[in-house]
């Protein structure tokens, strides 16, 4: 589902900071080669990744969902000089794109790949986190706060793509994966120690900072 007018759209991305010549090429691989490529970040939505990245500035990053890496580059724009990012995927083959993307970036001491059950993986990472980007299965995103949301310093951000589902959270009649995002989204509402914005940015991305322990 397309939420704005395309030439609304065009017009946002034509006064939005170009990606780079690696995002671009690594854009238009995965549309090329893989399958279900909407699930790639993209422009747009890379672009403020990167920017909340900077904002934050982390030493240490949590991206569950590598898909093919476009997010993971994105974000890792905004990593303190010798900041880590450890990103997190269940899918070898998606894996082995993002890791060659990752070896031609500025980022390849930076970024830490796991293979994987993130459910498993998480609780081992021993480290701070001061961002976490939340993009896999979508019935396992209150596991996933659950376990970052301790780790995360105060101050720190976790964002949680596809929140809207195409617009099926608002429909009548419900699936599992709907219900599950549904759920999260009143999770995060409803919890003291965050604030949050639900941003209808491309497939909605839910922002929360922390705020107390």
């Amino acid at each position: 589902m397309e939420f704005l007018p395309k030439i609304i759209e065009d017009y946002a991305l034509a006064h939005t900071a170009k990606e780079s010549d690696l995002l671009a090429k690594l854009n238009r691989e995965t549309w090329a080669k893989v399958i279900m490529p909407r699930m790639l970040s993209g422009h747009m939505q890379g672009r403020v990744l990167s920017l909340f990245s900077k904002l934050v500035n982390p030493k240490n990053i949590l991206e569950i969902g590598t898909y093919t890496g476009y997010s993971s580059l994105c974000l890792a724009e905004g990593l303190n000089k010798n900041g880590k990012l450890h990103t997190i995927d269940c899918n070898e083959e998606v894996m082995q794109i993002a890791n060659r993307y990752f070896e031609q970036s500025d980022y390849a001491k930076n970024i830490i790949p796991h293979i994987g059950d993130a459910l498993a993986i998480i609780p081992k990472l021993e480290t701070d986190l001061e961002l976490v980007f939340i993009d896999a299965d979508k019935e396992n995103y209150c596991n996933y706060f659950d376990l970052v949301i301790d780790k995360l310093s105060a101050g720190g951000i976790i964002i949680a793509d596809n929140v809207l589902w195409s617009g099926k959270v608002v429909e009548e009649v419900k699936d599992a994966e709907t219900e599950s995002l549904v759920t999260f989204s009143k999770k995060v509402h409803q919890d003291k120690r965050v604030e949050n914005i639900l941003l209808p940015i491309r497939d909605g991305l839910m922002v929360c900072r922390k705020i107390s322990g």
